[in-house]
């Protein structure tokens, strides 16, 4: 969903992926498998992955700039952030979205573009445009549900207060709740707000299936993400706005006791529902 805009994230879910890999490499090994990441520009160039069928079961989503409705995106607006694009693949996307809803064998795992526009497929929230933009490590807040939730119960356990924790943000829009309907909401930006940051769409025994969160529990390892962030820049790949942008929460904020917060935000929200669904579908290969 990047656009090819410069970014961290993509990269970031990349290495996530890979690292989930080798922690299960004697299972790949013995059935004699590898893992593969494939990344499709779907919103540039019209790549879109197939359907849940046997190759593909497990699907990452990534953040990018823009509008939520590709409609919106005229190159002009603030809030289009110079996107001008095609809305054909707008409806592939939202049919791959209902493909994996309906298939229990499938999972995604959708971040701050993507999340955003599997809430406007499945109508349960509308982007509303930030007066200022979120960004930094501010402090979200789970749901009463959320402390009943097999999986994210635990995460509640573990926070000082068993409600708020420590995301990374970067976004222009929040994703407003409209209809709760077959979706679980997860989390909000403050008890106050109607902004939700995280919302479930199918599970699989304990484990959410379907999870989008309006954060980046993908930005991770602090050292690895200065490394891209100074390789970028040196590389004149962005502008210095961008740069200082996200090297001022990685070097001012990303530190002790945010850290901690912040990989424990990450263990829950992408990187144990990641293992989970990978070695799953390691299982079913063998």
């Amino acid at each position: 969903m990047n656009h090819s805009w410069p970014n961290v994230g993509h990269d970031s879910l990349v290495h996530a992926v890979l690292e989930a890999a080798a922690a299960m490499q004697d299972d790949l090994v013995t059935a004699g498998l590898k893992v593969r990441a494939i990344s499709f520009d779907v919103r540039r160039r019209l790549q879109m992955p197939d359907p849940p069928n046997g190759r593909f079961q497990l699907y990452v989503g990534t953040g990018g700039p823009g509008q939520l409705d590709p409609r919106l995106n005229d190159g002009r607006s603030h809030q289009s952030q110079g996107i001008e694009e095609s809305i054909s693949w707008e409806a592939p996307l939202f049919r791959l979205f209902e493909s994996i809803v309906a298939n229990e064998h499938a999972a995604l795992l959708a971040v701050c573009h993507s999340f955003g526009l599997l809430c406007r497929w499945s109508g349960a929230a509308v982007p509303r445009l930030r007066s200022e933009k979120s960004s930094g490590m501010p402090l979200n807040v789970l749901t009463d549900e959320a402390a009943s939730h097999p999986w994210f119960s635990q995460f509640a356990e573990r926070l000082p207060d068993h409600r708020h924790f420590r995301v990374v943000d970067n976004r222009l829009f929040d994703l407003q709740l409209q209809s709760v309907g077959r979706a679980f909401p997860v989390a909000f930006e403050s008890e106050s707000s109607d902004a939700i940051t995280m919302l479930e769409l199918a599970r699989h025994d304990a484990m959410p299936r379907v999870l989008g969160t309006n954060h980046h529990p993908e930005i991770i390892d602090r050292a690895h993400i200065l490394q891209i962030l100074d390789l970028k820049w040196k590389h004149g790949e962005v502008d210095e706005k961008w740069f200082e942008e996200r090297s001022h929460t990685m070097h001012d904020l990303f530190q002790d006791e945010n850290e901690r917060q912040s990989r424990l935000t990450s263990e829950y929200c992408l990187l144990g529902p990641l293992r989970h669904h990978l070695k799953r579908l390691i299982a079913g290969r063998t």
